[in-house]
């Protein structure tokens, strides 16, 4: 508490304006390590689900409106169209199981929305991840997520050959 002796109430919290403001300042940083901290467990936990074949719990991590971006340039499902497409592969045991080598996590000044982009060690060897996050409530929750392989640029030439033919399908 600092006093300050004035007659006039506004000078009264002008000097205060810039103590009020480093105190939130400092605050805001607590809270962005923190809030950085369970979006990087919420994402380990959602990639350990799909390697446990946990459905539920994979699925329950995603808003109601998510949408998914797989490898193939034909996946792009809503929640309800993704769920289908990976039942099967749940149902079996084992859907796929993806490890975190390396993620960058971005949140913005208000706290309700997040970013984030990753390198996974897949069976599919490198791919990357990137998606964004909405907070609902007090928790967070995956509201897109893209998934995309990873092409040394050395062997570009070699895959664009490769997949041109289907490609070229897409593109018409």
């Amino acid at each position: 508490y600092i006093a300050i002796e004035s007659n006039q109430p506004t000078i009264k919290y002008l000097l205060l304006l810039p103590l009020m403001f480093l105190i939130a300042c400092r605050t805001s940083k607590l809270d962005l390590n923190s809030e950085q901290s369970r979006i990087n467990i919420l994402l380990d936990n959602w990639h350990q689900a799909a390697g446990a074949a946990d459905f539920k719990s994979y699925f329950d991590q995603l808003t109601d409106d998510a949408i998914f971006m797989g490898t193939d340039a034909t996946e792009h499902w809503n929640k309800t169209q993704f769920m289908e497409f990976s039942k099967p592969y749940f149902d079996r045991g084992k859907a796929w199981n993806f490890k975190s080598l390396q993620r960058h996590i971005y949140v913005d000044p208000a706290g309700k929305i997040a970013w984030f982009d990753e390198l996974l060690n897949t069976q599919m060897k490198i791919c990357r991840g990137s998606g964004v996050l909405y907070k609902q409530n007090s928790s967070w929750k995956i509201k897109q997520y893209v998934l995309s392989m990873t092409i040394p640029n050395e062997k570009v030439d070699e895959v664009v050959k490769m997949k041109g033919e289907l490609e070229d399908k897409v593109i018409l």
